[in-house]
């Protein structure tokens, strides 16, 4: 229980520091709850099965993700850490893609998700550069394709916390987006930080239930 913990308090301490804009303590606070999520994966049984090493795989990419978004800007490091959330999605679609699905639910999902890309891509298309509406825009489809995957892996029989995990990732990503090409500020790690963090716990908790 301890990485949950750990977790946890990185984030209390990541809010603070976001709010101060030390931008030292941003750093340990945000590497120290992405070091506490994949720990926790591991404490949970991450490598006792081929679901959880896959998940393991994804939140290592997304801690990856989280090393190179802290410089601010949009700058290569910023590209690079949309790359390495980008794998860090397809890693989690392929673990739920190995799981069982209902075909139906799928089908939802997807017209669903089609509708929540289209907003999203048209929410942020003026505020964009053109060197970043690729990436983006590829960024949306995949995410898009990991929420219906995992939301057919549940109507299957997975656990909740697959759907759940992967909604909330999804969602916190605006956060993201919100601050770097629209309207930064304090108030978008207010939500999206806790919905980051507290999305990848249940993702790494659901290795329990395949261990």
């Amino acid at each position: 229980m301890f990485p949950l913990w750990s977790c946890l308090l990185c984030v209390a301490a990541l809010l603070v520091a976001e709010a101060r804009g030390a931008r030292i303590w941003i750093a340990v606070a945000k590497l120290g709850a992405a070091a506490s999520f994949v720990a926790a994966a591991l404490s949970w049984g991450a490598l006792s099965s081929d679901y959880g090493q896959v998940m393991l795989a994804g939140l290592l990419l997304c801690a990856l993700g989280d090393a190179l978004l802290l410089p601010p800007g949009r700058g290569v490091s910023f590209q690079l850490g949309i790359g390495a959330f980008l794998l860090g999605h397809v890693a989690y679609g392929w673990a739920f893609l190995g799981l069982p699905s209902q075909g139906g639910a799928l089908v939802a999902a997807a017209a669903a998700l089609l509708v929540f890309a289209v907003v999203v891509l048209r929410w942020l298309r003026p505020h964009v550069p053109a060197d970043f509406r690729f990436s983006v825009g590829a960024y949306v489809i995949v995410i898009s394709a990991m929420v219906v995957t995992a939301v057919g892996a549940v109507a299957g029989g997975a656990p909740w916390v697959v759907a759940i995990g992967a909604i909330g990732f999804a969602l916190s990503d605006l956060s993201v987006a919100r601050a770097r090409f629209i309207s930064p500020g304090f108030v978008n790690a207010v939500w999206g930080l806790p919905l980051y963090f507290g999305s990848q716990l249940l993702l790494a908790w659901s290795v329990a239930s395949f261990s």
